[in-house]
Protein backbone atom coordinates (compact mmCIF):
# COMPACT_ATOMS: atom_id res chain seq x y z
CA UNK A 1 0.00 0.00 0.00
CA UNK A 2 1.21 3.62 -0.62
CA UNK A 3 0.04 6.85 -0.53
CA UNK A 4 0.13 8.58 -3.78
CA UNK A 5 0.09 12.23 -2.61
CA UNK A 6 3.85 11.55 -0.97
CA UNK A 7 5.15 8.25 -2.43
CA UNK A 8 7.80 8.32 -4.85
CA UNK A 9 6.61 5.68 -7.81
CA UNK A 10 9.69 3.69 -9.92
CA UNK A 11 8.70 1.25 -12.70
CA UNK A 12 11.50 -0.45 -13.89
CA UNK A 13 13.40 2.28 -12.89
CA UNK A 14 11.86 4.96 -14.47
CA UNK A 15 10.13 7.35 -11.80
CA UNK A 16 6.43 7.43 -12.36
CA UNK A 17 4.96 11.36 -12.45
CA UNK A 18 1.96 12.06 -10.43
CA UNK A 19 -1.02 13.20 -12.51
CA UNK A 20 -2.68 16.59 -11.87
CA UNK A 21 -5.78 16.08 -10.86
CA UNK A 22 -9.15 16.25 -13.18
CA UNK A 23 -12.46 16.57 -12.51
CA UNK A 24 -15.33 16.36 -14.28
CA UNK A 25 -19.11 17.13 -14.29
CA UNK A 26 -21.27 14.74 -17.12
CA UNK A 27 -25.28 14.12 -17.80
CA UNK A 28 -25.44 10.72 -18.02
CA UNK A 29 -27.36 9.79 -20.99
CA UNK A 30 -30.36 6.55 -20.28
CA UNK A 31 -28.60 3.61 -21.31
CA UNK A 32 -25.51 4.43 -20.95
CA UNK A 33 -23.44 2.91 -17.96
CA UNK A 34 -21.32 3.96 -15.92
CA UNK A 35 -18.16 1.16 -16.15
CA UNK A 36 -14.87 1.10 -17.80
CA UNK A 37 -15.35 -1.72 -20.16
CA UNK A 38 -18.68 -3.18 -20.69
CA UNK A 39 -19.53 -7.18 -21.47
CA UNK A 40 -22.21 -6.65 -23.30
CA UNK A 41 -20.96 -3.76 -25.25
CA UNK A 42 -22.80 -0.95 -23.90
CA UNK A 43 -21.47 2.44 -24.45
CA UNK A 44 -20.21 3.66 -21.21
CA UNK A 45 -19.88 7.32 -19.78
CA UNK A 46 -16.51 6.82 -20.75
CA UNK A 47 -16.91 6.59 -24.29
CA UNK A 48 -19.05 9.55 -24.72
CA UNK A 49 -15.29 11.35 -23.09
CA UNK A 50 -13.38 9.57 -25.67
CA UNK A 51 -9.28 9.97 -24.93
CA UNK A 52 -10.47 12.99 -21.88
CA UNK A 53 -11.70 10.02 -19.99
CA UNK A 54 -8.66 8.00 -19.91
CA UNK A 55 -7.31 7.92 -16.12
CA UNK A 56 -10.63 8.69 -14.67
CA UNK A 57 -13.43 6.29 -12.37
CA UNK A 58 -16.59 7.46 -11.54
CA UNK A 59 -17.68 8.79 -7.94
CA UNK A 60 -20.64 6.53 -7.45
CA UNK A 61 -23.13 4.60 -9.63
CA UNK A 62 -25.96 5.21 -12.10
CA UNK A 63 -27.92 2.38 -12.79
CA UNK A 64 -28.15 1.78 -16.71
CA UNK A 65 -31.99 3.28 -16.64
CA UNK A 66 -30.85 6.24 -14.39
CA UNK A 67 -29.99 9.76 -15.91
CA UNK A 68 -28.61 13.14 -14.90
CA UNK A 69 -25.19 14.58 -12.68
CA UNK A 70 -22.47 11.68 -12.82
CA UNK A 71 -19.00 13.11 -11.66
CA UNK A 72 -15.68 11.77 -12.70
CA UNK A 73 -12.27 12.12 -11.31
CA UNK A 74 -8.70 10.77 -11.08
CA UNK A 75 -8.26 12.33 -7.52
CA UNK A 76 -8.81 9.45 -4.99
CA UNK A 77 -9.43 11.79 -2.04
CA UNK A 78 -12.35 13.63 -3.57
CA UNK A 79 -14.15 10.39 -4.45
CA UNK A 80 -13.46 8.94 -1.00
CA UNK A 81 -14.92 12.02 0.90
CA UNK A 82 -17.97 11.98 -1.44
CA UNK A 83 -18.80 8.45 -1.19
CA UNK A 84 -17.96 7.70 2.32
CA UNK A 85 -21.36 7.91 4.24
CA UNK A 86 -20.95 9.45 7.33
CA UNK A 87 -19.90 12.57 5.68
CA UNK A 88 -23.65 12.29 4.25
CA UNK A 89 -23.21 14.40 1.36
CA UNK A 90 -26.69 15.00 -0.25
CA UNK A 91 -27.92 13.11 -3.48
CA UNK A 92 -30.54 15.35 -4.82
CA UNK A 93 -33.12 13.34 -7.37
CA UNK A 94 -36.08 13.99 -9.54
CA UNK A 95 -38.37 10.82 -9.82
CA UNK A 96 -41.69 10.27 -11.71
CA UNK A 97 -43.63 6.79 -10.90
CA UNK A 98 -46.70 5.48 -11.33
CA UNK A 99 -50.06 6.23 -9.80
CA UNK A 100 -50.68 8.73 -7.59
CA UNK A 101 -48.91 9.06 -4.28
CA UNK A 102 -51.30 10.29 -1.41
CA UNK A 103 -50.51 12.01 1.91
CA UNK A 104 -50.50 8.80 3.40
CA UNK A 105 -47.94 7.33 1.28
CA UNK A 106 -45.71 10.11 1.25
CA UNK A 107 -45.38 10.00 5.34
CA UNK A 108 -44.29 6.80 4.58
CA UNK A 109 -41.72 7.62 2.25
CA UNK A 110 -40.67 10.57 5.23
CA UNK A 111 -40.51 7.75 8.01
CA UNK A 112 -38.41 5.26 6.04
CA UNK A 113 -39.75 1.53 4.68
CA UNK A 114 -38.45 -1.70 5.23
CA UNK A 115 -37.48 -3.61 2.45
CA UNK A 116 -35.68 -7.08 2.52
CA UNK A 117 -34.74 -6.49 6.43
CA UNK A 118 -32.99 -2.90 5.29
CA UNK A 119 -34.19 0.48 6.25
CA UNK A 120 -34.52 3.04 3.28
CA UNK A 121 -35.56 6.30 4.24
CA UNK A 122 -34.65 9.51 2.36
CA UNK A 123 -33.06 12.47 3.78
CA UNK A 124 -35.95 15.02 2.57
CA UNK A 125 -38.72 14.34 0.15
CA UNK A 126 -41.08 16.76 -1.47
CA UNK A 127 -44.08 16.16 -3.72
CA UNK A 128 -44.11 18.08 -6.90
CA UNK A 129 -47.33 16.75 -8.34
CA UNK A 130 -49.70 14.09 -8.04
CA UNK A 131 -52.34 12.70 -10.41
CA UNK A 132 -53.98 9.51 -10.60
CA UNK A 133 -51.69 8.32 -13.78
CA UNK A 134 -48.36 9.32 -12.35
CA UNK A 135 -46.67 11.22 -9.67
CA UNK A 136 -43.98 13.70 -9.57
CA UNK A 137 -41.07 13.88 -6.45
CA UNK A 138 -37.85 15.39 -5.61
CA UNK A 139 -36.32 12.78 -2.76
CA UNK A 140 -32.67 13.90 -1.03
CA UNK A 141 -30.71 10.79 -0.23
CA UNK A 142 -27.47 10.94 1.90
CA UNK A 143 -26.21 7.35 1.86
CA UNK A 144 -26.94 5.97 -1.85
CA UNK A 145 -27.68 2.48 -0.88
CA UNK A 146 -27.76 -0.07 -4.09
CA UNK A 147 -31.05 1.10 -6.03
CA UNK A 148 -32.78 2.44 -2.63
CA UNK A 149 -35.18 5.32 -4.95
CA UNK A 150 -36.64 2.16 -7.03
CA UNK A 151 -36.43 0.40 -4.12
CA UNK A 152 -38.89 2.58 -1.80
CA UNK A 153 -41.56 3.39 -4.71
CA UNK A 154 -41.97 -0.60 -5.23
CA UNK A 155 -42.08 -1.23 -1.44
CA UNK A 156 -45.16 1.12 -1.99
CA UNK A 157 -46.37 -0.43 -5.29
CA UNK A 158 -45.48 2.33 -7.52
CA UNK A 159 -42.61 1.62 -10.70
CA UNK A 160 -40.66 4.20 -11.48
CA UNK A 161 -40.44 5.26 -14.85
CA UNK A 162 -38.14 8.24 -15.11
CA UNK A 163 -34.62 8.93 -12.42
CA UNK A 164 -32.43 11.51 -12.64
CA UNK A 165 -29.63 13.06 -10.48
CA UNK A 166 -29.76 16.63 -10.70
CA UNK A 167 -27.25 17.50 -7.68
CA UNK A 168 -24.74 16.13 -5.65
CA UNK A 169 -23.21 17.75 -2.94
CA UNK A 170 -22.70 21.56 -3.45
CA UNK A 171 -22.39 20.54 -7.52
CA UNK A 172 -25.34 21.01 -9.42
CA UNK A 173 -26.70 19.45 -13.14
CA UNK A 174 -27.44 23.12 -14.54
CA UNK A 175 -27.45 23.81 -17.88
CA UNK A 176 -25.85 20.49 -18.93
CA UNK A 177 -27.69 18.60 -21.98
CA UNK A 178 -27.69 15.07 -22.19
CA UNK A 179 -24.14 13.12 -22.98
CA UNK A 180 -22.51 16.53 -22.37
CA UNK A 181 -20.10 17.08 -19.65
CA UNK A 182 -17.90 19.39 -18.59
CA UNK A 183 -14.65 20.63 -16.79
CA UNK A 184 -14.51 21.38 -12.50
CA UNK A 185 -12.98 24.91 -11.57
CA UNK A 186 -10.53 24.24 -8.55
CA UNK A 187 -13.20 26.25 -6.52
CA UNK A 188 -16.35 23.95 -7.25
CA UNK A 189 -13.95 20.79 -6.59
CA UNK A 190 -12.91 22.47 -3.16
CA UNK A 191 -16.56 23.50 -2.22
CA UNK A 192 -17.64 19.91 -2.86
CA UNK A 193 -14.78 18.49 -1.06
CA UNK A 194 -15.44 21.11 2.14
CA UNK A 195 -19.16 22.39 2.20
CA UNK A 196 -20.18 19.60 4.62
CA UNK A 197 -17.77 18.71 7.20
CA UNK A 198 -17.81 14.79 9.07
CA UNK A 199 -19.82 14.56 12.06
CA UNK A 200 -17.42 14.07 14.81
Amino acid sequence: MVTPETAKIEIAGVEKKKESHRTYAIYKPKGVVVTARDEKGRKTVFDLMGEEGTGLHAVGRLDFATTGLLILTNDTKLSAYLTEPKNEVPRSYIVEVRGEITDEKLESLKKGIIDEGEKLKPAHVRLLKASGRESRLEVELKEGKNREIRRLFMALGHEVTMLKRISYGSLELGSLKSGEYRVLSDDEVRTCLWAKAPKK
